[in-house]
């Protein structure tokens, strides 16, 4: 009987770190397969890259840690049909100032800065986004990504309950490819490896249009606020994941990685609580992940174009909103105190009104009212 529930434990931790690999593909694969084939960019150079990245993750942190696109560039330069070579200076731009602010200790003062309630405030406002971006998504075929939901949601009272996110994913495509009754992506055209350095204007361009914007979101979700959403999920690797750690590794992986056509990228809290949530725990999610990607890179061509264009958008919208619900949630709602409530809503509130910039100064200076008023109340007593 030992042995027999000592396998079953063991299915389930693999099932997980299988689930949790691919449970962020909410956000990665619309963002990337838009870039492919909408904008034409070379679909070896972006998979290879996010390949390199997750397999370097594994080894260097021994954890979930997500690799994800850099959402804001990856939806201007898809929205504005800006050029590859825009993109890639945008990536090697954002390695060199998380570079500079990691190596100069400019991260670690600017996470204490940062009190748990404004990253919450900040998680918050990213998770509703996400939530919303799900939805659309799942809009024209609202049964189907309810029926997604709906199986993902039960499966956690199953055994083996992380198998619950593969199946659904490997389900939708079959009943896509015998029916063809769902939104999908149009089917991604082959292109080859681009490599080339970007021109003076794609430089300034860059830099100002999509590096700017990019910046406050990169520091608060992908570096402080992932940094300690993994230190309380892992509280022994504490040092390990600290924000100086992942402002390290996303910089060098976009400084080396972007030159060769891989888009930009970076960890996120939302990815990291939805790989969490599907049951990854260790190396073995982001290895399988960039060996998956490599493996695609290596292989690209119409068919497994073909094969990732039958994942209906609806079900990719379930995963979005699932990541989400994950990164929106925290439980300082319940036992928060008023005036942190008020810092997380003030944050929020002003990050999806104005911008997370605007959100991030709010929330600092909010908290150093607090702080300030607690010292002379201190003093006066």
């Amino acid at each position: 009987m030992t042995c027999k529930y000592s396998f079953l434990n063991r299915c389930d931790r693999l099932s997980g770190e299988f689930s949790g690999a691919f449970a962020d593909l909410g956000t990665f694969l619309p963002l990337v397969l838009s870039l492919i084939a909408l904008n034409q960019f070379s679909p070896q150079g972006i998979f290879m890259g996010f390949g390199l990245f997750a397999l370097f993750i594994a080894m260097y942190y021994r954890r979930p840690i997500p690799v994800q696109p850099m959402k804001v560039i990856a939806a201007l330069v898809i929205a504005q049909g800006l050029t590859p070579g825009m993109l890639q200076a945008s990536g090697i731009l954002m390695g060199i100032i998380l570079l500079v602010l990691a190596y100069s200790g400019a991260i670690t003062w600017m996470a204490k800065q940062l009190s748990p309630a404004v990253s919450i405030g900040i998680q918050l406002a990213i998770g509703l986004q996400l939530i919303w971006m799900g939805g659309l998504m799942m809009s024209n075929t609202w049964s189907i990504g309810l029926i997604a939901l709906a199986v993902i949601f039960f499966s956690r009272f199953l055994p083996l309950r992380y198998l619950a996110m593969p199946a659904v994913l490997i389900g939708a495509m079959l009943w896509q490819y015998y029916t063809g009754s769902a939104d999908s992506f149009t089917p991604v055209v082959q292109s080859q490896w681009q490599l080339a350095w970007p021109t003076i204007d794609e430089w300034t361009t860059a830099a100002g249009l999509l590096v700017l914007p990019q910046l406050a979101l990169t520091l608060t979700n992908a570096v402080i606020a992932t940094s300690a959403m993994a230190k309380e999920k892992f509280p022994e690797d504490g040092d390990r994941l600290a924000p100086k750690q992942l402002a390290k590794t996303s910089g060098w992986a976009n400084l080396l990685l972007a030159p060769f056509g891989a888009t930009a990228m970076c960890h996120g809290a939302g990815g990291l609580a939805v790989q969490h949530h599907f049951g990854a725990r260790t190396w073995i999610a982001p290895a399988i992940f960039g060996s998956s990607c490599i493996i695609i890179a290596l292989a690209w061509g119409d068919g497994m174009a073909s094969l990732l264009a039958l994942i209906p958008l609806a079900v990719l919208g379930s995963l979005l909103t699932i990541a989400g619900t994950q990164l929106a949630w925290s439980r300082r709602f319940i036992d928060g105190r008023p005036f942190c409530i008020f810092v997380i809503f003030s944050t929020a509130a002003v990050c999806l009104l104005i911008n997370t910039a605007a959100g991030l100064a709010v929330g600092v200076v909010l908290e150093m009212g607090r702080r300030q008023w607690l010292t002379v109340s201190d003093l006066k007593s």
